[in-house]
């Protein structure tokens, strides 16, 4: 398969992108990294990536941000970074990734347990997992050429257990071994429409 991974050297997009480079032949995109650079939070510059790359049999983005801060403290701005990047940016790479995909290719956009399970600081954040969620279910319903899309929510991984632990009390971290078989399983399984969660 010739797969895309937008932030695919992150804390778990490199460990799925080590793990797919063993069948596949993998693309990596970052904002500042990668063999191409995007910055999903503008359309354009992911209509430019598309248009260099070129067909695709899966789309995957481990990317994209929101502001994290005491709800009394988030301004109308800070919640623009989440809708603009992690929301928006995902959804414009459904919406214009479609039309790089060969019949039968899979999408997979990333959120987190905050949608389902929120923590302190994470009003903008949760939100926009949330938004996410319910448009992978309701775009699904739509898509022709049998292609798929999905969204893996994790809960807080191994890797990231020291630099986020403090901001989730009681949480259990995963491995990353949970975390890169969800991956696994939108690109390669046959579900549609899902929000495949590792939370435990």
């Amino acid at each position: 398969m010739k797969i895309l991974i937008i932030g695919g050297h992150g804390t778990i997009g490199n460990k799925v992108s080590e793990y797919l480079r063993q069948t596949d032949e993998l693309i990596i995109a970052g904002r500042n990294s990668g063999d191409f650079q995007v910055d999903i939070a503008n359309s354009e510059s992911i209509k430019s990536l598309f248009g260099s790359i070129g067909k695709l049999d899966a789309i995957v983005c481990i990317a994209g941000e929101a502001k994290w801060d005491d709800f009394d403290k988030l301004s109308e701005s800070d919640y623009y970074i989440g809708l603009k990047s992690k929301l928006m940016g995902q959804v414009n790479l459904t919406r214009i990734g479609l039309d790089y995909l060969n019949p039968g290719g899979s999408i997979t956009l990333s959120t987190g347990i905050l949608a389902d399970d929120p923590v302190v600081k994470t009003a903008s954040a949760a939100m926009v997992n949330g938004g996410v969620h319910s448009f992978v279910q309701a775009a699904a319903l739509e898509l022709e050429n049998s292609h798929r899309l999905n969204v893996v929510s994790l809960g807080l991984v191994i890797d990231a257990y020291d630099k986020y632990k403090d901001y989730f009390p009681g949480h259990t971290p995963i491995s990353m071994e949970k975390a890169v078989n969800a991956y696994v399983k939108s690109i390669k399984g046959k579900g549609n429409g899902q929000v495949i969660r590792v939370y435990a």
